[in-house]
């Protein structure tokens, strides 16, 4: 998958998901610290979302965010919506994603809401199973999303004829096939 440069996208969009104080005991006494869950993302296809750390809050949230820009990924979308069910498992944590018809929203919690927001996702319904950490729903969350294939993807790579395809994809895939067009000819 190609790198996405941050520079490149415009109105990217930090929030802050979950911040926890820690403590180290030395022989000394206890050294405090932060860790920030930070997401990044457009609002059109394309999220981030890394671990800061640091001595202070504001220091911790700076690196979440700049390690959250060097991780963005970009994310199938199909009218509003993800063009497919995923499900994606990582240690004691599930996350369910299901695509939604228009007007339901973003029908889940936690990290998970906040990523599926920032990524531009506006109908989608989510389940998170077992374990309902921040953290580790955030990475399940990420992986599941980068999991997702584009109707157009899916069409070329099995050579399924158009006639065959359901309503929906074919519009996903006649859609994305004018944007390559538009994009071809603003180019030249």
């Amino acid at each position: 998958m190609p790198r996405i440069d941050p520079n490149s996208l415009q109105n990217l969009q930090e929030r802050v998901i979950k911040t926890n104080k820690v403590s180290k005991t030395h022989k000394g006494g206890k050294t405090a610290s932060w860790n920030a869950l930070v997401v990044v993302g457009d609002g059109e296809g394309h999220v981030g979302v890394a671990l800061g750390k640091a001595r202070a809050i504001p220091d911790a949230i700076r690196k979440g965010t700049e390690a959250a820009k060097k991780s963005l990924i970009r994310v199938p979308l199909v009218d509003r919506t993800i063009p497919h069910e995923v499900v994606c498992s990582e240690g004691a944590c599930t996350v369910v994603l299901r695509p939604a018809a228009p007007g339901t929203g973003v029908v889940a919690g936690g990290s998970v809401r906040a990523i599926l927001e920032a990524a531009g996702i506006q109908d989608v319904l989510a389940k998170t199973l077992g374990s309902h950490n921040a953290v580790n729903t955030a990475w399940v969350t990420i992986k599941a999303l980068k999991m997702l294939k584009h109707p157009k993807q899916v069409v070329e790579a099995r050579g399924i004829p158009s006639e065959q395809l359901s309503a929906r994809w074919a519009a996903a895939v006649a859609a994305s096939a004018m944007s390559s067009e538009a994009e071809n000819v603003g180019e030249a």
